[in-house]
């Protein structure tokens, strides 16, 4: 697995590790922390752009699948440095999908789902809809996903690409851009008023990572393009209002404009995922971000990842 040190990554390695599978950790440890990687797993630190690297690990391992989660997943970054995006999230991309062509291992590649579809797409929006990323980020996912299925058609392998909603949930960190749910939860931990991008407005498909995990595990061994979400379009300002609620706090927000690149508007149609996998997500917003905040206020007590 790449990226098994990540918020996403480490919730996956556990649920293998559950399943009673053997499970190889690489991750470069730019967004992960190793403590997130279960005891039970092995763990290499390297760059997924180097090739040689990742080589040695994936002949001596050997694997029959790879979960590949490693990526620049920072739109604001990807823009200053459009070059670092494409390497990790196209060339690293090749890499781990020609380790997977030597042994014949099924490979399932984490994309983005707003990022990719952009402003103009239908809501929900549906897997067939034509991509039309805003920021490198997006263009550079699209890219691996081209190679992913290319590798998939010719050489036969089911490999499967998992278009993500906006993920929440425990271990996310708070010092991201993405993680607007353990952003929030943070500031109110801090009794700090967040920034709050697009005044509130923009929308997105907030799906937790516990109906993440399921949705990955159940497309392994799948050929297949899957929105991974939940179908309904929340906007930010109403997650603020749920965890504030939560948290029992009398706060406002600062609002802000859009930053470069982001999306105004999105969510994913899950039901092709549904119709094919069996997948759907099970957990309620209200419920998950209930969950998610007195365990992200549990994790920042204590001041560790897990």
């Amino acid at each position: 697995m790449t990226g098994g040190a990540g918020f996403i990554g480490s919730h996956v390695v556990d649920a293998l590790v559950a399943d009673g599978r053997e499970v190889v950790v690489v991750d470069d440890l730019s967004s992960g922390d190793e403590r997130r990687v279960h005891p039970a797993a092995a763990f290499h630190r390297l760059d997924i752009t180097d090739s040689r690297l990742l080589d040695e690990v994936a002949d001596a391992v050997r694997p029959d699948t790879i979960f590949h989660l490693g990526a620049q997943a920072a739109v604001t970054v990807s823009v200053k440095d459009p070059a670092r995006d494409c390497a990790v999230n196209v060339q690293g991309t090749l890499n781990v999908l020609r380790c997977a062509e030597r042994h014949d291992a099924s490979v399932v590649f984490t994309s983005t789902g707003g990022a990719l579809y952009g402003n103009d797409a239908p809501i929900p929006t549906p897997e067939t809809r034509i991509p039309a990323p805003l920021a490198p980020y997006g263009a550079s996912k699209w890219a691996a996903e081209a190679y992913v299925n290319t590798w998939s058609a010719f050489a036969g392998t089911p490999h499967a690409v998992c278009r993500l909603g906006n993920v929440y949930g425990p271990r996310q960190s708070p010092h991201g851009e993405a993680g607007v749910v353990s952003i929030f939860s943070r500031a109110l931990f801090d009794d700090r008023p967040p920034r709050m991008f697009g005044y509130g407005r923009p929308t997105r498909d907030y799906v937790h990572v516990d109906d993440v995990v399921r949705g990955l595990l159940a497309a392994s061994g799948t050929r297949g393009t899957y929105n991974i979400a939940t179908g309904v379009e929340t906007d930010v300002a109403t997650v603020w209002e749920v965890l504030r609620d939560v948290a029992n706090k009398d706060m406002s927000p600062i609002p802000e404009a859009l930053r470069a690149g982001e999306l105004e508007r999105s969510c994913l149609d899950p039901s092709h995922a549904e119709q094919v996998l069996g997948w759907r997500a099970l957990v309620g917003l209200q419920d998950g971000l209930f969950a998610t905040y007195w365990a992200l206020a549990e994790e920042f007590e204590r001041g560790s990842p897990r």
